[in-house]
């Protein structure tokens, strides 16, 4: 049996596994559950003017700043538990961008 050849896209075919392993099994995928999409919602509200690298590789970050991606403990965040996000830099710490995730959970 011959292996299975990956043919990749150009911004996924240099050494950067996370983003290798991003469009092998992600990219292109549908997807159906609500908090993977809110994931992605927050996620692509935070790249916004970055690169799509630079967030892949706050992602393990973001889901422990943002708890899990659970909608519904972020959509009860206070302002103050959103303040508090900006001090920590494994996330990208605009204010607008943080209070989106809030807003978007709602």
């Amino acid at each position: 049996m011959k292996p299975t050849l990956i043919v990749r896209c150009s911004w996924a075919s240099g050494d950067d596994e996370d983003m290798q392993n991003y469009h092998d099994t992600e990219w292109g995928v549908p997807v159906y559950d609500d908090q993977l999409l809110f994931e992605f919602l927050v996620l692509e509200g935070a790249q916004a003017g970055l690169s799509w690298s630079t967030i892949l590789h706050k992602r393990d970050r973001y889901r422990r700043a943002f708890d899990g991606f659970d909608i519904d403990t972020v959509a009860a965040y206070t302002d103050k538990q959103l303040e508090r996000l900006r001090a920590d830099d494994g996330i990208v710490r605009n204010r607008l961008k943080i209070k989106a995730a809030r807003t978007n959970a709602r």
